[in-house]
């Protein structure tokens, strides 16, 4: 059965607390990547997957926005490792991020946050690299495992009990993209599609009465599979709430 965290500062602390850890075989693509500027370095709470303050902090806000990978939504939450080619400047290992915003640049297939960018360089060079602007890179998809998490959702604050409900997606783990969302309830074999709203935002209007189950389009390594999350909404949901599904993606 899902539970709610309810103190919001608190989920954001532990979003904080628990960075991001990654593994993958697959091999580096070229591309470009440049950085955008916020007063601490960290992301943007604004950014074009819906993820709020989620999308500022976590992974220690080692994140970026992302043109074509951003696949109309689908790719957010996304993890990537992203590595400068200038050997000059840059480490090998570069930095592994997590998509939570869209962006343009100059034929750039990352915008990183500040913090992310400075981290593509070697000790005491973060400034030169910040003074190119945009650099070479190669990226890679990478599997995100998350400490501590099992997938989770938060109603979005612009939910309005009971009239309208949005849920945004958090910490899917593994390299899979959350392709659909359904709705149902208990003894009833209907389950209605939520549309995705923006990012990774689903909503319904007019949502049923009582406890929600939901499931979960999983697209991974191994194709398309169904998860499903009993109870996983309470009949007395509230407009920014943080639900745990208690499913392990991987």
């Amino acid at each position: 059965m899902g539970f709610i965290i309810e103190k919001q500062m608190v989920f954001l602390g532990l979003v904080v607390l628990f960075p991001l850890l990654c593994t993958s075989m697959n091999t580096f693509t070229s591309s470009r990547a440049t950085y955008y500027g916020s007063h601490d370095g960290y992301g943007t709470s604004s950014g074009a997957c819906g993820f709020g303050e989620y999308g500022r902090t976590v992974n220690y806000g080692n994140v970026a926005g992302v043109s074509r990978l951003y696949r109309n939504g689908t790719g957010c939450g996304a993890c990537y490792q992203v590595r400068c080619t200038n050997p000059q400047y840059c480490t090998r290992g570069g930095v592994n991020i997590v998509v939570t915003d869209y962006g343009e640049g100059d034929r750039t297939d990352f915008i990183l946050s500040t913090k992310a960018y400075t981290k593509l360089a070697k000790p005491n060079l973060a400034q030169e690299l910040l003074a190119h602007g945009v650099v070479d890179v190669e990226y890679k998809r990478i599997s995100c495992k998350y400490y501590g998490y099992n997938l989770m959702f938060k109603v979005h604050e612009h939910s309005r009990y009971p009239e309208y409900l949005a849920i945004i997606i958090l910490y899917a783990a593994g390299q899979n993209d959350i392709t659909a969302v359904e709705l149902g309830q208990e003894d009833d074999d209907e389950w209605r599609p939520m549309r995705r709203a923006w990012g990774a935002v689903f909503d319904m209007p007019n949502p049923p009465e009582g406890s929600i189950d939901l499931k979960f389009q999983v697209k991974g390594s191994n194709g398309h599979d169904w998860v499903q999350s009993n109870n996983a909404i309470p009949s007395n949901w509230k407009a920014g709430g943080v639900y745990d599904s208690t499913i392990q993606l991987n």
